[in-house]
């Protein structure tokens, strides 16, 4: 059977942060602006309850009349407006689209905002100086001209590239946020090499081939520190400026905590996508595991779902491939023979009554991930949108769209499609990924089917 697997190309923003450095009066100015675009989304929304069949027009139309309304609300510039309406609008689009979709649980019905951290300009009420070291806002607002400190330099893109400018408001300061319109690719060694990963509590992930990674457990390591701050605040009196100190204090602990766990997942991720051409994981529903009260606070610690996605990212960076299979039964199943062997989770060892194989369980359970990734190649069902599925007749006569190279190694053939949108030949016990866009065809041996 020959099967044809080819992907879409996807816009992609890349986002570039830098630190804002200002006076106090320019914070309050941007603080003022945050609650206006805040004002604004509730306000859109409120329009959306109020009113059938409302649209993302409507919502536009919508900032132009609160603009006459509110004096405060004419302030903010045009397109923050819109940004911000457009917010509003992508909270009602998701609720519309999981009621279509029929997903189990809550639906996610758009709710009112108390307090905002943003506040998104896009194309006009921003200046970059030459330099690209400084950044004016010119809106009614006065905030004036900023310093930018990071370590990126803007001078690589050009303004035409920046769709969007974000100002977040943080425990420890204002980041300006640039959204580039350029998509990021790294040279990537392919090396043929395939890998299955089980993610737990006990390792961060344990792979097929045995090799684990040692869970950070970021949480109880500031538990301490956190508890300590957290008793502060509960002491202080309400609307003290006491209270507001411990607050931010405490704010900036959550705040370096989250960092940590980013900045572990990101590392991890790269070194993994980096090092082989094919990584296959499971599609955890985290939001379900998280039901379990004994685990629930490892299980957030852990951040599957943020690892996860930044290997789905590195993947497409690097140009290789990032499987997610259906999680089912792949610790209880036997990896050799395919038994399944029940066990419960304090049970750490896999013991096949069997075929006799003796393995820890994650280990088990990666090599399982991997045979499915392999035989499944579209797995995952957050990227089923931009993957389809082909028959050969798709392509109409095969001599005509198929070249076949009379190359041949000892286990491999190699084959070559003039289409540039196919990634992925089957071909009976064998994958190709191919790329016409580059030089090098890279290859994945197929395990055949029991």
């Amino acid at each position: 059977m020959l099967t044809f697997i080819y992907r879409q190309q996807v816009e992609a923003m890349l986002v570039l942060e830098a630190k804002l450095k200002g006076k106090q009066s320019q914070y309050n100015s941007i603080d003022e602006a945050i609650r206006t675009a805040l004002f604004i989304r509730n306000k859109a929304l409120r329009h959306w309850i109020d009113n059938k069949d409302v649209g993302k027009n409507d919502l536009s139309s919508l900032c132009a009349v609160l603009a006459k309304e509110f004096d405060f609300a004419n302030k903010l510039n045009s397109m923050a407006r819109q940004a911000s309406a457009d917010r509003a609008w992508l909270a009602i689009a998701g609720f519309y689209d999981k009621c279509k979709k029929k997903k189990p649980g809550k639906k996610g019905f758009p709710r009112f905002k108390k307090r905002g951290h943003s506040v998104e300009y896009k194309t006009s009420g921003w200046k970059l100086s030459a330099d690209r070291k400084h950044i004016t806002f010119s809106d009614g607002f006065n905030i004036g001209k900023l310093k930018i400190v990071g370590t990126r330099d803007l001078s690589f893109y050009s303004i035409k590239q920046i769709k969007r400018v974000r100002i977040v408001k943080r425990a420890d300061g204002y980041y300006c946020q640039f959204c580039v319109d350029v998509e990021r690719t790294e040279l990537h060694q392919h090396n043929g090499k395939q890998i299955g990963i089980d993610v737990g509590l006990e390792f961060f992930y344990t792979d097929s081939d045995g090799k684990t990674v040692e869970n950070p457990r970021l949480l109880p390591k500031s538990e301490k520190s956190l508890k300590r701050k957290q008793r502060k605040v509960s002491k202080c009196k309400k609307g003290s400026s006491n209270r507001r100190k411990a607050v931010k204090k405490l704010a900036k602990k959550h705040l370096k905590v989250s960092r940590q766990r980013k900045d572990f997942a990101v590392k991890t991720a790269r070194a993994l996508v980096q090092s082989n051409d094919l990584v296959v994981y499971e599609d955890l529903q985290v939001r379900n595991m998280v039901k379990n009260h004994h685990l629930a606070k490892s299980i957030s610690d852990a951040s599957w779902s943020l690892f996860t996605d930044w290997v789905d990212y590195y993947a497409k960076v690097f140009d290789t491939w990032a499987i997610a299979v259906a999680p089912h039964y792949t610790s209880q199943d036997c990896s050799v023979c395919g038994t399944r062997v029940k066990k419960s989770l304090s049970t750490r060892t896999h013991k096949c009554h069997k075929c006799g194989t003796v393995m820890h369980r994650d280990h088990n359970a990666a090599k399982q991930i991997l045979a499915k990734g392999i035989k499944n190649t579209v797995g995952h069902t957050q990227i089923n949108d931009r993957w389809t599925e082909q028959p050969l007749s798709r392509w109409g006569n095969s001599s005509r769209q198929v070249d076949w190279l009379k190359e041949e190694s000892h286990t491999l053939k190699v084959w070559e499609c003039q289409k540039t949108d196919i990634r992925i030949i089957q071909v009976r016990s064998q994958l190709i990924f191919s790329k016409n866009t580059h030089v090098y065809i890279s290859l994945f041996s197929y395990l055949p089917t029991q």
